[in-house]
């Protein structure tokens, strides 16, 4: 039997296996997280993209040249990040289903960020908490863009609300959604789906800059990355609305602010949480000593605090549930 065949690929979109994986996967990332001492799939999508950029970035110096080289180097991540993970989870499967199973486990837990996000944030709001302002602007450095050596107390909670809420999407809630979709619609299981979407999400959080030199060679990823996020983050936008208990109001106040935001995705995410938690974000930041002003997304009603940080995770695991919960039912009702 080769690793292709019917039999192979029955085990992998079975109902009982996608479920197993699916459950399993995520409480993998919510008790685990990333172990930073073991390999780690963004860590070969990152030397893959950083090799390409070393290879052949200073052979094409036109804008049209760099953006077909972009092209390439979006088309060829997320297919070499699909085929590999397909490949290895169906050779697996073929040594043994649990063999497979397990890979398929392991392989999906690191498409989540979900610890990481919270760790990250704990790990600013540990010496927030103890009084040390510099330390926990030094630790914020390390998660977000702008600069952070002359944020206040304030400003810093701030930062990780946003950082939290714009990544709940493309980092926790769109991977779900692409393995759902891709167990659903694909005889391949939930993997290599959100394998590729995780790959579209590195390449966009490392070549999507509008600023040179990635202006050109980035903008493909960038923009295929916005096309793939928008439904999952108009379904989370939804899902926020419905856990924050005033629905009416958290999608009015995405539909008057979101679209101030020139990320057609962020702009959404961000704002959904805001009211749906009665704070603000947005305002002035500071990127490599310029100043930039971000539009003000949501009601000024609460203050930002170490709370409401906490309180977005809390809403971002509901959702995450949810369509987890809606999943598991969907595959064992069509079984």
């Amino acid at each position: 039997m080769i690793i292709t065949s019917t039999g192979i690929l029955e085990r992998l979109s079975s109902a009982p296996a996608v479920v197993v994986t699916l459950c399993t996967a995520s409480g993998l990332d919510f008790i685990l997280g990333d172990p930073w001492s073991l390999p780690h799939p963004v860590q070969f999508m990152g030397n893959y993209i950083q090799g390409y950029q070393r290879l052949l970035l200073h052979r094409f110096t036109s804008p049209i040249g760099q953006r077909l080289l972009g092209v390439v180097l979006m088309l060829s991540l997320v297919i070499v990040s699909m085929t590999i993970s397909w490949g290895a989870i169906a050779f697996a499967t073929h040594l043994h289903p649990w063999l497979g199973q397990g890979l398929a486990i392991v392989l999906l837990a690191s498409c989540f960020a979900g610890r990481s996000l919270r760790r990250a944030a704990d790990d600013v709001l540990k010496p927030l908490k103890a009084g040390d302002l510099e330390g926990a602007s030094d630790r914020l450095k390390l998660y977000v863009g702008r600069d952070t050596e002359a944020l206040s107390e304030a400003e810093i909670h701030r930062a990780l609300f946003e950082t939290a809420t714009e990544n709940a999407v493309d980092g926790v809630l769109a991977p779900l959604f692409f393995a759902i979709v891709g167990a659903t619609i694909t005889p391949l299981g939930p993997v290599p789906l959100a394998m590729g979407y995780k790959a579209l999400s590195t390449l966009d959080s490392m070549v999507g800059y509008r600023e040179m030199p990635y202006r050109y060679l980035g903008w493909c990823s960038a923009k295929t990355e916005d096309i793939a996020t928008w439904l999952p983050c108009r379904l989370a936008v939804l899902s926020i609305a419905l856990w924050s208990r005033q629905p009416q109001q958290v999608l009015r106040l995405c539909r008057r602010d979101a679209h101030l935001d020139p990320s057609p995705n962020a702009g959404w995410s961000e704002c959904a949480y805001a009211a749906a938690l009665d704070v603000q974000v947005g305002g002035q930041n500071t990127y490599r000593g310029v100043v930039k002003e971000k539009p003000l997304l949501g009601d000024d009603l609460r203050p930002l605090t170490a709370e409401r940080v906490g309180q977005a995770f809390k809403l971002t695991r509901r959702c995450f549930l949810s369509w987890l919960g809606l999943a598991i039912a969907y595959f064992f009702s069509t079984s």
